[in-house]
C-alpha cells in the first residue's frame, strides 16, 4: 500500500478538481507521489471530471440477464438519452449484468476503469446505478423481463417463485414491470407509512362530511384500494383485472422480486 496521508488526498483534490475516490485510486497508481498521481488522472482523462460529477445522472439503460440459476440487473446511469442509446453504453451495462450473474454484485467494482473511461469519452456523469443479483434452489424458478426502448433497456424485472413454473414467473414479472408494485405483501408496507396515509384518508373523509359511525368502514375501503396500487399480492393482474396477483400464483408463492427503471 503506498504512504500517503489524508492530507494528500486533499491536496491532490485540489489540484486536480476530483473527487475522493478518484484522487485514492491516482496516488495508489503513483506509488503516494502527487506529481505521478496528477499525470495518472490527466492520462485517464479524470483531472476535469468532478465537474461532470455535480450533474444529475438521470438517464441510462439497464441490462437483465438470466444464467442458469442466477440473475442480475445493473443500471448504468447518465445525463441524456443521446449518450444512453450510445452502443458502447449499451455494450457495458450488458457486460456489467453478465459479470454480476456470474460472480456477484460486488462484481460491478472491477470494471469502474471501464466506466471511467466511458465518463472521458461521452464527456458525461456516468455512474453505476442499482445492481440485484437473484439466485434459485433447486425447488424454485427464477425468470426476468426487460422492456427495451431505442435499443436500450429502461425497465427490468426479476421475480423468484416457490413452487411455480417458468411460464408463471414470466406472467408475474411481466405484470411487475407494468404495475410496479412497491411490496411483496401488506405486512412489507412500512408501518409509519401506514399510519401517515390512514390519517390523510380518515380527514379526506371526514371533510367529505362522511357520517362518523360509518367512518372507519370508509377508511378501510380506501385504505384497501391504497394497498392494492402498493402490494404485488393485492394488484389486479394485467391481462385479467377481475383476478389478483395472489389468485394468479395459487399454490406458488413469490419468495423476492426486484424492479429497476430508469429515471425512477
Amino acid at each position: 500500500m503506498p504512504d500517503y496521508t489524508a492530507k494528500d488526498v486533499q491536496n491532490l483534490r485540489r489540484l486536480a478538481g476530483v473527487g475522493m475516490m478518484d484522487a485514492k485510486r491516482a496516488l495508489d497508481e503513483s506509488n503516494g507521489t502527487t506529481d505521478e498521481a496528477l499525470q495518472w488522472l490527466r492520462v485517464k482523462g479524470l483531472a476535469k471530471a468532478s465537474a461532470r460529477e455535480d450533474r444529475e445522472a438521470s438517464q441510462g439503460a439497464v441490462a437483465a440477464v438470466r444464467q442458469g440459476s442466477t440473475a442480475a440487473i445493473v443500471e448504468l446511469r447518465c445525463e441524456t438519452d443521446f449518450v444512453a442509446k450510445a452502443p458502447e453504453f449499451v455494450s457495458l451495462v450488458d457486460e456489467l449484468a453478465e459479470l454480476v450473474a456470474a460472480d456477484g454484485e460486488d462484481a460491478v467494482s472491477g470494471r469502474q476503469d471501464a466506466v471511467d473511461k466511458l465518463r472521458t469519452s461521452l464527456q458525461e456523469n456516468i455512474t453505476i446505478g442499482r445492481v440485484v443479483r437473484m439466485e434459485s434452489t433447486q425447488d424454485q424458478v427464477l425468470d426476468s423481463y426487460l422492456h427495451q426502448q431505442a435499443g436500450r433497456g429502461v425497465n427490468s424485472v426479476l421475480v423468484l417463485l416457490q413452487g411455480g413454473s417458468q411460464e408463471l414467473a414470466h406472467e408475474v414479472a411481466t405484470h411487475i414491470a407494468f404495475a410496479r408494485p412497491q411490496y411483496l405483501r401488506r405486512e412489507d408496507v412500512p408501518a409509519e407509512e401506514v399510519a401517515a396515509e390512514r390519517a390523510t384518508v380518515e380527514e379526506i373523509s371526514r371533510n367529505e362530511g362522511k357520517p362518523e359511525a360509518s367512518l372507519p368502514k370508509v377508511v378501510e375501503g380506501r385504505m384497501n384500494g391504497w394497498y392494492k396500487e402498493r402490494v404485488l399480492l393485492e394488484q389486479p393482474y394485467v391481462r385479467d383485472e377481475k383476478r389478483t396477483i395472489a389468485d394468479l400464483l395459487g399454490s406458488a408463492g413469490v419468495v423476492r422480486f426486484a424492479q429497476v427503471v430508469i429515471g425512477s
